[in-house]
């Protein structure tokens, strides 16, 4: 009897392992969506989760229209490294060379470490934010999207996610087609610890604001104005962008 359960016991083991190990790379895109609120997709998942690829889609969420996909294939691989597991990937269009993270799995919680570079991680064009919807699909931006990290670890539990480290979205020689004027400047988010900092690096176009990242959603409040000299040919952009208070124009999300 106690040889038989031992058995049992064997073979449910040895199911879960199979399993695991050959899980479709679907699964992984199914936990992209939740965990990213339906906004991060990887469409059209092929392999395994353990060394796939796929198609990264960014949407303005479960129930916008609103897509676009970046240029060709999102590619990983995921293997085991001591008792952590580092994820590699790679994608020609956007990644510089490989991104790495490392995976620490635990008691009901998961660590994230993403290995740093000494140069920016992710690049993309600026255009694919309109796939994000309400603002980015009004404003049609051209210029390019550049991250970069710094020690940069997420843990999640069942309390939710904290973060340490910083990550900047720079975002360079931007311009609207909503704007005779091009470009409209350069400028910067920074998370910092689920908090969410903007500043203006240089430009006609002043933005500045600050917000709240977390596994509930994000939110951010802000504002936006002319560079003196600049306000009437910047005016209807700053109707476009928030509710007017005067000269500024105020940006509430979330």
């Amino acid at each position: 009897m106690k040889a038989r359960r031992w058995a049992v016991l064997g073979a449910g083991l040895g199911g879960l392992l199979a399993l695991i190990a050959f899980a479709p790379a679907s699964w992984l895109a199914d936990r992209v969506a939740t965990a990213s609120n339906q906004h991060l997709l990887l469409s059209d998942a092929r392999g395994s989760i353990w060394n796939g690829s796929a198609v990264v889609v960014l949407t303005g969420g479960a129930d916008s229209r609103d897509a676009t996909a970046l240029p060709g294939r999102l590619q990983w691989n995921l293997h085991w490294q001591g008792l952590s597991i580092l994820l590699a990937a790679r994608q020609d269009c956007c990644i510089n060379g490989e991104l790495q993270l490392r995976l620490t799995p635990g008691w009901r919680k998961l660590d994230m470490a993403l290995l740093d570079k000494p140069d920016w991680l992710v690049r993309w064009p600026a255009g694919l934010l309109a796939g994000l919807g309400t603002p980015w699909n009004t404003l049609q931006l051209d210029g390019s999207a550049r991250m970069l990290a710094h020690d940069l670890r997420i843990s999640w539990n069942a309390q939710g996610w904290q973060q340490t480290g910083e990550v900047d979205l720079d975002l360079l020689n931007l311009s609207s087609r909503v704007s005779p004027i091009a470009p409209l400047g350069n400028y910067r988010f920074r998370l910092n610890g689920g908090q969410l900092l903007l500043t203006t690096l240089d430009g006609a176009l002043q933005l500045q604001g600050h917000g709240q990242l977390s596994a509930a959603g994000a939110s951010f409040r802000g504002e936006a104005s002319a560079a003196p000299g600049r306000e009437a040919a910047l005016d209807n952009l700053l109707n476009i962008m928030g509710q007017r208070h005067g000269a500024r124009s105020i940006i509430s999300l979330g």
